[in-house]
């Protein structure tokens, strides 16, 4: 959920009513979020902490903290800023790049662009919307409608390899590994800046103070949630370099908002940073040099390479790889060619 209670007093953005509760005259004292909880079951109690805290929950048309006590006959109203609308996915004609495909999976290799599954202001043209065009009945996990067959997803401009159930033993048994953090998730980033040759970033991460669309670190650990990445140094091009990271835990943005937090943020990172001259002196030639790689590759240079998992069915271990693509090679390249001729 998006944080708009600040455009709100400034006349900013429309809110959309989702919910609307009268408690009933005899209804005793309860917690706000607790209430909602019993009568909203398919919403966890975390979104509809997030969703009081930012505003969008009114009861008698006032904000109200998550510890406000509903009373009898109270008129509670939930109003987000994008607009409702019903799970169903309508399947397109979109291609698939399949690297694997069996009775209860399928491994695809996402283009960087497209969005993994629908949502407020992408709902077609998704990887879901594909999947559910090429595939029927796809299991959908618990409280996840609308997004069939998925069971982990990356970034719309993070390129790489996803896992796709097809069957309900494909869904439990990958959302276990999942789960149990024993998934194999291993990406290429180029980052600003050349790191240790090896390190844990082991930092709490979870939605900024500021901006709720970014993911932030806290090193203190009193807020957000547990998140370990592995990385280690692959190539040092001395102003940026190629790290391979290794995902032990799988938060929103993590690589991106880790590498950012120990002053390495992704090559071309809009959103964290990465899109500005990290390292080296911006002279003239220098930065037209560096806008020139942006325009090489327009997103952050994150790549999921490899995956590696136990087959839920044959309990085989399957692994996978795949080749960086085309922008992300060529950005690569031109750093070797320019750090070669630069003395």
């Amino acid at each position: 959920m998006n944080e708009v209670s600040d455009m709100e007093e400034n006349g900013g953005d429309e809110l959309f009513e989702h919910h609307h509760l009268i408690a009933d005259p005899k209804q005793s004292l309860l917690r706000v979020d607790k209430f909602l909880m019993d009568k909203l079951p398919n919403v966890t109690r975390n979104k509809l902490q997030e969703a009081i805290k930012n505003g969008f929950v009114l009861v008698n048309g006032n904000q109200v903290k998550p510890n406000y006590k509903v009373h009898p006959s109270d008129e509670i109203k939930i109003a987000l800023p994008e607009p409702p609308r019903d799970t169903e996915v309508i399947p397109e004609d979109l291609p698939l790049n399949i690297i694997y495909e069996d009775d209860h999976l399928l491994v695809v290799n996402k283009e960087a662009g497209m969005v993994v599954h629908p949502a407020y202001q992408n709902w077609t043209g998704t990887l879901v919307n594909a999947l559910t065009f090429h595939f029927q009945n796809l299991p959908t996990m618990p409280n996840n409608d609308g997004r069939p067959g998925l069971v982990h997803r990356i970034d719309k401009d993070t390129s790489g390899l996803l896992v796709i159930a097809k069957s309900e033993l494909a869904m439990s048994g990958l959302a276990k590994q999942f789960f149990d953090h024993s998934i194999e998730r291993t990406y290429y980033a180029l980052v600003w800046g050349v790191p240790e040759e090896e390190g844990t970033i082991d930092v709490n991460l979870g939605r900024s103070l500021k901006d709720r669309r970014v993911t932030a670190a806290f090193p203190e650990g009193d807020f957000g949630r547990h998140a370990i990445t592995h990385y280690a140094l692959l190539k040092d091009l001395r102003y940026v370099s190629l790290v391979k990271c290794n995902l032990e835990t799988g938060r929103t943005h993590q690589i991106r908002a880790h590498m950012k937090h120990i002053g390495h943020p992704i090559f071309s990172d809009t959103t964290y940073g990465g899109n500005r001259i990290i390292k080296g002196t911006p002279f003239t030639k220098y930065k037209q040099y560096v806008e020139n790689c942006f325009k090489i590759i327009p997103r952050q240079a994150l790549h999921a390479k490899s995956l590696g998992f136990i087959h839920p069915a044959t309990k085989e271990k399957m692994q996978f790889d795949s080749d960086l693509p085309a922008d992300f090679q060529d950005v690569i390249g031109k750093w070797e060619h320019y750090v070669q001729h630069i003395d």
